[in-house]
């Protein structure tokens, strides 16, 4: 007999506090388990979230089919994610390289450790952070170590790396301000916190609606743009100071929307799709998927 999921509401913004909300959309979790949830808008600041949320998230994040947890080969999609992780590495290291002259890298979230392993080669002092058991074993294995659970971070000394990097994951962390106040706490003075999210501003996000794969329910929490990512920035004296895409994540994400959409023809779809959106987006700087480089103020 299959499990009924317990859900809990969230009673007030996570960035304003306003206990005034209205519902913003239904949609579902295509990627897993076919439940269907609600993104609920914020009256005051407009800031959107999944509302309400499972009380418990582990089963969400319990199959193969979530890559950034395994390095197995599994079909077309997992070739593609794994492509695609591999060209991104090389391309993050050559920014993270621009914006610090420092060479210490805490990557939270780091999944199986792959960006860490690039960076340790190039002689950075590297450290992850991955609360999911199985990618943290492989990530140690793939680091000689210095790869840990969430509640580590409680323990490290104030300042002590020079960039941070949270690739795809703030949208996934329950305590969100708390996470916040952590990292702020972390960076060193001059350090840098970069940031990937994705934009639910975006053309394609536009174009699929509920059927965008970047919705990612109940596995992502909050959904950003940048507007409202400013807007908790500010929450925690921080400063935004540059945004840069991640043009690539357009096509993997519309390829996913439109297998959700039942297409069968997803693959030149997604390609087709993701191009218009890239084009759109270049007039605002308004893409799938966003970088953002952050300094305290």
């Amino acid at each position: 007999m299959k499990q009924k999921t317990i859900l809990k509401k969230i009673g007030e913004c996570p960035i304003c506090s306003s206990k005034k909300s209205s519902l913003y959309m239904d949609t579902q979790d295509y990627f897993y388990s076919q439940e269907p949830f609600s993104i609920t808008q914020c009256n005051e600041c407009e800031f959107l979230y999944t509302n309400p949320v499972p009380q418990n998230m582990f089963k969400y994040y319990q199959t193969e089919k979530y890559y950034s947890h395994n390095t197995a080969s599994g079909g077309v999609v997992s070739e593609i994610y794994s492509l695609l992780r591999r060209l991104n590495i090389k391309k993050k290291y050559n920014l993270l390289n621009k914006i610090t002259s420092g060479k210490s890298i805490l990557d939270v979230g780091c999944g199986t450790g792959e960006l860490l392993g690039y960076f340790k080669n190039k002689g950075w002092a590297t450290m992850g952070i991955e609360p999911n058991d199985k990618a943290r074993a492989i990530a140690y294995n793939n680091n000689d170590g210095n790869i840990y659970g969430e509640d580590h971070l409680a323990e490290l000394k104030p300042k002590s790396f020079d960039i941070i990097t949270l690739w795809h994951v703030l949208e996934h962390v329950e305590h969100l301000n708390t996470r916040m106040e952590e990292l702020k706490r972390l960076i060193k003075k001059g350090g840098s916190l970069v940031f990937a999210l994705p934009n639910i501003n975006s053309p394609d996000s536009k174009k699929y609606g509920a059927f965008w794969a970047a919705l990612d329910v109940p596995r992502h929490l909050y959904h950003f743009n940048e507007k409202s990512f400013k807007k908790l920035l500010a929450k925690h004296g921080l400063k935004l100071v540059s945004s840069l895409p991640m043009k690539l994540d357009s096509y993997y994400v519309s390829m996913l929307s439109e297998k959700y959409m039942g297409n069968s023809l997803y693959m030149p779809a997604a390609f087709i799709n993701g191009t218009i959106s890239n084009i759109k987006a270049k007039k605002n700087n308004n893409y799938s998927s966003m970088i953002f480089v952050v300094r305290n103020i």
